[in-house]
This record gives C-alpha cells, structure tokens and sequence, in this order.
C-alpha cells in the first residue's frame, strides 16, 4: 500500500477497530427501507444506535483544506477525521471523496484554479475565461485529457482510498468512497465560460449546444474511468455524509436559478437526461430558487431524488407537489423545516439530515 505517515496509519486502525458491521447493517437496512418506500413513518431520519456509538480512539488533528489539496496524506486524514467523528455520534454516513471542489471538471479543459485564501479553509474554484472565443477553442480543440487540471490528483487520490479499502476490510465495506464533485453540466458550462454564457442562450444558441454537448461527453468519460475504480450498483449509493439515494449520480444545477423554465429545458434537460439515463438513475441538487422549474425537472424519468439547500428561498407547496407527492424523495432536507410543515404530509419520501 501507498506510504502513509504513521499518525495517518493509527487513524486507518482506530476506524476499522470502531466500525461495528450490525451496526451499519442495520443503518443500511434502514436506509433501503425508506429507498424502497417502505419507511414507516412519514419523516425519516436516520440513526446510530447510541449504546454502540465510539469516542475517537486518536486525537484528530485540524487539516487546513489547502494543504489537503497540496498532499494526499492530508487528505486522507481530513476525509477520515469525518468518518472519525461519525462513529462517536451521529446517524451519518461512513463517507469520504477525493475533495478537490466544484470545478474538477472544468479544469479539464485549461481553466486557471483559484485557491481561496488559506484563512477562509475554503474548497477551490477556477477562473472563468469570460471569452466566447475562448469557449470556441476548446469547442475545437474536443476531448479534455482526463489526468490534466484536477483529474490527476482525483485519480491518484482515488487510488490511495481504493488501496486503504483493501488492506482494511471493515473500512473497505462501510466506509463509502462517494463520486468527486463533478457539478452538472450547465454549472460546468457556467464555470467556463463566465456571465457570457447566458447571453449567448439568446445569441449564439449553437455555440452552447456544442460546448454543453462536449462537457457531457467529457463528464462521461471521467465518471466511467472513476467507476473502474469503485463500481457500484444502482439501488443504493452515499452522497455526502448525510444523504443516500438510488441510482449512481449525483447532479448539480445551480446556474438553473438564473433561467427561464424555457431555458432550462432547452439547455439543461438534455444533457442532464443523457448523464441519468447512462449511470442509473440519481439525485438533482440545487442551491438557490428552482419552484419556476422543478416540474421540469422532476419529469426526468430517471430522477431518483431531490436535494436542496435553501427552502425558505421557495414556494415549499410547488416542491412539494412536485416530489414527494408524486414519490420522489426529498433527501438530506433539513429538519426545522422539514417538522414545521409535516402537517401537510410527506408520503414517507422525506429525509432530513440525521
């Protein structure tokens, strides 16, 4: 196995020590049954049972995120501190990814990273080209190598987790490593090409087409090198340490905001389809408002869920109506708001966060 520094090796044995198959088999179990719409009651939340749960048997050591992207090491020891934590209190998942941020994807095709100042402890971004002629070149240029920008790095990282899974078997059987952050392809559309995009709908209506239809093609690509190594099936899959779902993806849109349900169905919808239909099935996030356009999406017909992070920015009854009372779950929701409109009824297809 990879060489790790002997503090990073304790942390591995003290997690596999910890770890208590029925106990995770049971939180699976669970898990499926609300999956499966079987869960009983109409809020599920899922638990830990507490006379099972274990303090660190290790201090836990701070890792600033920008060291984290500098060295694998630190990286898996931030990703496993979670882990770590987990097993001492909380209904969370067993879950760590390679942590490279939102714009793995969009560094594929030359964007400059940015890394957020040291103090903010912040994941990186890029710089967008704010250049149509810029979107143009890469258009002409095609297919990314998938180990340039970021994608080494995710790789590699990947590697060191899929060789921690097999020197511990408990680690590698519970401890999920989830998909990297791939966005969705209009967000990645968006991180390229910068605030020009959105007139360019308008304008050069083509020139969007071909560059969404090369970054769905490129986000293929590296989701089925990640899944060569780390397969996994559709009925159930972790995504981030608070929300499981069915299908093998995870979707992002959060440029959605910005567009018309007219727009969002002639530049978003595609593509999105394309991606769900290939891996499964998946869940859609997204920040912001999306009331104007979540009929839309929940029509996709491989839409196994719904994540979003800001109810109070809705009309919460057009959401509703549009997941949970047709059968599609609202995952990772949170729970304030989740309590205060139970009145209403969830079908048994909500989630908040444990």
């Amino acid at each position: 196995m990879t060489h790790l520094k002997p503090e990073t090796t304790a942390l591995l044995e003290d997690i596999e020590r910890r770890i208590d198959p029925e106990t995770e088999d049971a939180l699976d179990a669970r898990w499926l049954r609300f999956l499966n719409g079987e869960w009983e009651e109409d809020i599920f939340r899922p638990w830990r049972d507490r006379d099972r749960l274990t303090p660190p048997g290790t201090e836990l050591t701070f890792v600033n995120i920008n060291d984290a992207l500098a060295d694998f090491d630190a990286m898996i020891v931030s990703e496993m501190n979670g882990v770590s934590r987990t097993l001492g209190g909380s209904g969370s998942n067993l879950a760590v990814r390679t942590n490279y941020g939102s714009a793995i994807l969009a560094t594929l095709f030359g964007a400059e990273i940015f890394e957020m100042p040291r103090h903010t402890n912040t994941l990186p971004t890029v710089r967008s080209f704010n250049s149509t002629d810029r979107i143009r070149e890469m258009i002409e240029a095609g297919a990314p190598d998938l180990c340039t920008g970021f994608g080494a790095r995710v790789f590699a990282c990947g590697e060191i987790f899929r060789e921690i899974g097999e020197a511990y078997p408990k680690i590698g059987r519970y401890v999920s490593v989830y998909h990297p952050d791939l966005q969705g392809p209009l967000d990645i559309c968006e991180l390229l090409w910068g605030e020009e995009m959105f007139y360019a709908m308008y304008d050069e209506p083509e020139l969007v087409h071909a560059a969404l239809s090369l970054i769905t093609q490129t986000y293929i690509r590296f989701m089925d090198k990640w899944f060569g190594l780390f397969p996994c099936g559709a009925e159930m899959n972790v995504h981030w340490s608070h929300i499981r779902h069915k299908g093998r993806i995870a979707l992002r849109c959060d440029s959605a905001m910005n567009l018309s349900p007219e727009l969002y169905k002639e530049f978003a919808v595609p593509y999105d389809r394309i991606l769900l239909e290939r891996y499964g099935g998946g869940i859609m996030h997204f920040c912001g408002r999306g009331d104007h356009y979540i009929a839309l999406l929940c029509s996709q017909p491989m839409l196994t869920g719904v994540n979003m992070s800001q109810p109070h920015l809705n009309d919460m009854e057009i959401i509703y109506q549009n997941t949970v009372d047709r059968g599609i779950p609202l995952v990772g929701f949170p729970p304030d708001r989740a309590y205060a409109d139970a009145a209403r009824g969830f079908h048994h297809r909500m989630q908040v966060a444990p």
